[in-house]
């Protein structure tokens, strides 16, 4: 069973009571209140940047696009969500418990935010270079997003890490909302004053490019104003206490103390809880395989112009924050489970949708069309009510790296069929295959149900 929160505080070596009783407590109480503070209001921060920088490069709307302007290849679209959560799910599996076992981990997020903007630099160097070579330009794309996607899933697996570190369990809800809200604002203001006019250009993506990679590298400065206190080995034993962030610590008898991360075969032995929201994981994967297939659909189907991208990007940033404002709180107050039973559910309408549009008039559906990203703006709050999901159900703090990973790496197993979705999609067409996907994500829905609320249990 899951402990709750219990009433000790951790800062530095010292525990002390937090009953206010005598100046030290008082004082101990007040250092960890401004500590939490502050490192909320930086992980706010930085999430703000990284999705502002995330627009230029919207994996449902931008990245499909960049590849069909080079080859128009249902086979070679189907491998965007390969290489996306393939990068962003396997290394991070095997570099859990470096990042377990590194004592201060803001570090991590400053190297891998680099990283990744240095992806989007050379991205936008050799687009530049290879303009003239359709085949090579479409091979070093591949190569390039396939590489950021591993920084990526790198980048997001320390964010998680240190968000489990640093912010308690009912407080990360308000941090999910203030990020996404804010980023939201701000990435529609950047899609209407700078991504509207690039992609009028006829050479506008390295623009694009350099404005992803820009936003990145500002992120990587964020990091230095979080006060993260390092992780210290403690002895094994049947105890429990805080973190220095808040989030409550169980260890049991003849477990390592919080620097030890277990393997991952031995966590998914143990708790059963894992597996089952892992299958939901792996069935919530179908909404990102299908999403490349949405613009191609309205661009070869429907006719849709290249300027109709700026208004999906617009709704799905909007829609984004709007859920945010409802998933946040509710987190928060009743507990992650719902939501994510919530969420799931909804993100089958996607594909619903466009099956229903299928069927209109071609002009009727085009100009409609700007619903399918409204569900599909859920996306992203879905992504992060997973990971603090699997943050509440990890039992130590030293488990939240591998537990992360672990759903991460459901999330990405069943992207090895994407290319045949692809395949399926030129040869069968788009409805019979966005129908069966709506179906996989409904039954993970249902799965889901059935999954424990950890923080009451």
């Amino acid at each position: 069973m899951h402990e709750g929160p219990v009433a000790r505080i951790t800062s530095g070596d010292a525990e002390t009571p937090s009953d206010g009783k005598g100046d030290g407590a008082a004082s101990a109480d007040r250092v960890v209140r401004d500590r939490e503070v502050r490192n909320t209001l930086g992980i706010e921060l930085y999430q703000v940047v990284v999705r502002v920088g995330w627009l230029f490069k919207t994996e449902t709307i931008i990245m499909p696009a960049v590849l069909d302007t080079v080859v128009d290849s249902g086979l070679l679209r189907g491998l965007l969500p390969v290489l996306n959560r393939g990068g962003q799910s396997v290394p991070p599996l095997f570099s859990a418990g470096f990042v377990s076992r590194r004592p201060v981990k803001k570090w991590l997020l400053v190297g891998t935010s680099l990283a990744m903007a240095a992806c989007f630099a050379l991205l936008a160097v050799v687009w530049n270079l290879l303009q003239g070579s359709p085949g090579r330009l479409a091979v070093a794309f591949l190569v390039l997003y396939g590489a950021f996607a591993a920084c990526n899933g790198l980048n997001q697996l320390v964010a998680a890490a240190l968000q489990g570190k640093l912010i308690p369990p009912g407080h990360r809800g308000r941090a999910m909302l203030v990020s996404t809200v804010v980023g939201s604002v701000l990435a529609i203001a950047a899609a209407l004053l700078l991504l509207r006019p690039w992609l009028a250009e006829a050479n506008g993506f390295p623009k694009i490019f350099a404005a992803t990679a820009f936003f990145f590298a500002l992120a990587a400065a964020v990091p230095l104003l979080l006060d993260e206190p390092p992780d210290e080995p403690s002895d094994s034993g049947a105890t429990t206490g805080t973190t220095a962030g808040g989030s409550p610590v169980r260890r049991g008898a003849g477990d390592a103390g919080p620097g030890a991360s277990r393997r991952w075969r031995d966590v998914l032995t143990d708790d059963p809880a894992l597996v089952r929201v892992s299958l939901v994981a792996a069935c919530f994967s179908a909404v990102i395989i299908m999403f490349p297939h949405y613009q191609a659909f309205a661009r070869d189907r429907l006719g849709t112009l290249p300027a109709s991208l700026v208004t999906w990007v617009v709704v799905q940033n909007l829609a984004t924050g709007v859920a945010s404002l409802v998933a946040g709180p509710l987190s928060d107050r009743r507990g992650t489970k719902v939501v994510l039973v919530g969420l799931v559910a909804c993100s089958a309408l996607t594909p619903l949708a466009v099956t229903a549009l299928s069927l209109l008039p071609s002009a009727v559906a085009a100009r409609w069309f700007w619903l399918v990203y409204v569900p599909l703006g859920l996306n992203p709050v879905s992504l992060k009510v997973f990971t603090n999901y699997a943050l509440e159900l990890a039992p130590r703090q030293a488990d939240h790296a591998t537990y992360v990973s672990i759903v991460g790496a459901a999330l990405a197993a069943p992207f090895v069929a994407s290319p045949f979705v692809g395949l399926a999609v030129d040869a069968l067409g788009f409805r019979l295959v966005f129908v069966t996907g709506a179906l996989v994500i409904l039954a993970g829905a249902i799965v889901a149900r059935g999954l424990p609320e950890p923080r009451w249990h």
